[in-house]
């Protein structure tokens, strides 16, 4: 494939002119069958590196990504574009799943989207063998790595595939790894001694990094957000501390709403196209928000607490400015953060004999002997199980998943068991019906259009699809459907997130639970390193943001920023002065704006201070907004 067919793919469906970055030299690299590892920081484009090499190729690129919204997102938009796409993911039928496979095995999907976990399932092998591949892409591959601040077990699997499917290449796509991590990736995704490696500059010119000191931070936050406009994320640690915020600038006047993974699926998407389409400016979020949101006017993400880790700071800020305009990551620190970053280290890594002791409690919680329980699968209500045993729910959380890693459990944090409905009435009795209500007829009608066997048996049903269908809002239809089933017109099971274990080998004997140092003393340092390395970076008023950021992940940066708290330091109203510096830029601009060029001497007509002034040249100049030459400014 030549490089203008590559260009052509782009013009034609993305109506781009060019790649930018290292686009084009990962596009080449995968498209030549060559295994390919990109390393591109949050809003460098990763998804055009395995599209548009998808769309040249014979055959489906199957994309790995543990996210959901990812998925459901990028498929909408590649289908707006006449692209065939489709994604498999928890909540479809066994039907739907066979479909979507089928159709790859005849050639009609061009690009599959799966979760991790869906690569162990026998179904998807099965058919997998039958379709042609024309590359894998595992996009978040930093995931794979034990040494990663995000590693997910279920990605080990990707080295069973590639035996299913010899010589098909991988394209492994990450904006977060430090050296360690990407060389654990290179071995467990099974690439050669010399795969393309391809990295771009982590550097993000148009973002400002700040650190706020804040004894205050629910006045700092507020404050920060009448000082900037535009679209804005918070960031917050907890759930419930999201709706506070939320609740907090609401009365302060600041339209916001807020988002964590415990929502209904129907409210969480209401929320986010609120915010995608500007009926509200603020989204107030735990993590479980971002990630393959597109929306790249974001001029502000504010962390309310702190990360844990510099992984998760830089991906989170990132989702500020992907659209190249100035953009600010302001981090909210006060002395309390560093205490509640130690304490998270006892309860992420809590003693081996408690662990060994939550083991104990929950054979005793299920009833299971020693020597029995292998493959057994229980719900588990961690509420009920802290409550018997007088544990808290934090540190059986994570003693929890150390045994899973350690293989005696296997511990499905959040399974989703998607709605379902079926008639309790027959369908002459339902033609019959007197006294519904518009929105019920609405659903019905609806129902009984999209959905078959709905008199016989439960079907799954998506309230966000029948949403889209009748014109009603997510929560109406949640409202309508519990209606009709009171009306015992229809049983309807809604939506739920219930956490499972089951247990992979039989129960031992408590003081025979191996613990070794790879699951445990190894892991637990490198949780400890990535915690000092956040709380170094808050308190280093020394060096400059951005460049604390690259050198962590390997990237040495000769100059600095210009535009942290720490290169403006010497000014002394911070952040305000950010403010005060974009005014002087857009009076800048607005000088030159007849398009000739201006003595320098006529910036003393701005009748603004000349740091500021200076300030604002300086950036325009570097951004090539506007260029100098014999004394003369001129706008590009």
């Amino acid at each position: 494939m030549k490089i203008e067919d590559y260009r052509s793919i782009l013009r034609r469906y993305w109506s781009y002119d060019d790649f930018r970055g290292i686009q084009l030299e990962i596009i080449e690299s995968i498209g030549n069958g060559h295994d390919t590892l990109g390393l591109m920081p949050t809003g460098g484009g990763k998804s055009i590196t395995f599209q548009v090499p998808a769309l040249a190729k014979d055959g489906t690129c199957i994309v790995i990504t543990p996210l959901i919204a990812l998925m459901k997102d990028q498929v909408e938009h590649l289908r707006h574009r006449g692209i065939r796409a489709a994604a498999i993911y928890s909540g479809l039928t066994r039907e739907e799943i066979v479909t979507i496979l089928e159709n790859c095995i005849f050639g009609d999907i061009k690009i599959l989207y799966v979760s991790p976990e869906r690569l162990s399932s026998e179904l998807f092998q099965t058919k997998l063998r039958h379709i042609r591949v024309s590359f894998i892409t595992v996009d978040e591959a930093h995931c794979i790595s034990q040494w990663g601040y995000d590693f997910r077990p279920s990605y080990l699997q990707i080295a069973n595939i590639r035996k299913l499917l010899p010589g098909i290449p991988v394209l492994a796509l990450t904006a977060t790894a430090t050296p360690a991590v990407v060389q654990d990736m290179l071995e467990k995704l099974g690439f050669p001694s010399n795969p393309g490696i391809f990295k771009m500059s982590f550097e993000r010119k148009n973002l400002a990094y700040v650190v706020r000191r804040a004894t205050d931070k629910r006045e700092q936050l507020i404050h920060i957000l009448n000082s900037l406009k535009g679209p804005a994320i918070v960031y917050a640690r907890s759930r419930k501390r999201t709706k506070e915020m939320a609740d907090l600038l609401s009365e302060a006047g600041i339209s916001s709403t807020f988002y964590h993974a415990g929502l209904d699926t129907a409210v969480k998407d209401e929320r986010q196209k609120a915010w995608q389409q500007d009926q509200v400016r603020v989204m107030v979020a735990t993590n479980a928000f971002g990630m393959g949101i597109d929306k790249p006017d974001v001029r502000l993400v504010i962390h309310i607490d702190c990360p844990d880790s510099i992984e998760a700071y830089f991906q989170e800020a990132g989702r500020a400015g992907r659209d190249g305009r100035k953009a600010y990551a302001v981090l909210l620190y006060n002395d309390a953060d560093q205490r509640k970053l130690e304490k998270r280290i006892a309860d992420t890594f809590p003693e081996k004999n408690y662990i060994r002791q939550v083991y104990e409690h929950l054979a005793y919680f299920y009833q299971i002997g020693v020597g029995s329980g292998y493959n057994h699968t229980f719900e588990f209500n961690i509420d009920k199980f802290c409550h018997a045993f007088h544990h808290f729910p934090i540190q059986v959380d994570s003693a929890l998943k150390i045994l899973n890693r350690a293989g005696y459990i296997e511990y499905t944090e959040e399974q989703d068991n998607q709605a379902r409905v079926m008639f309790t009435i027959g369908r002459n009795d339902l033609y019959r019906l007197e006294h519904t209500s518009p929105n019920e007829e609405k659903v019905i009608t609806m129902l009984l259009r999209n959905y078959g066997g709905l008199f016989t048996d439960y079907n799954y049903i998506d309230e966000s699809f029948i949403a889209s269908q009748t014109g009603l809002q997510p929560h109406q239809v949640y409202m309508t459907l519990k209606s009709l089933s009171e009306r015992h017109i229809l049983h309807f099971i809604p939506q739920k997130k219930t956490p499972y274990i089951r247990y992979t080998q039989r129960r031992e004997d408590m003081e025979h639970v191996q613990l070794p140092p790879s699951i445990y003393e190894e892991r637990k340092e490198q949780f400890i390193e990535r915690i000092h390395a956040m709380i170094n970076y808050a308190t280093n008023d020394e060096v400059c943001r951005s460049r604390q950021l690259l050198r962590y992940f390997g990237e040495e940066n000769d100059h600095n920023c210009e535009q942290c708290d720490v290169c403006l330091s010497h000014r002394p109203q911070g952040l305000v002065s950010e403010v005060k510096l974009d005014e002087a830029m857009e009076r800048i601009l607005t000088l030159l704006g007849d398009g000739k060029p201006h003595p320098i001497t006529d910036l003393r007509g701005i009748q603004l201070p000349t740091d500021e002034l200076d300030a604002a040249l300086d950036y325009l100049l570097q951004e090539e907004y506007i260029r100098q030459a014999d004394g003369l400014l001129l706008r590009i």
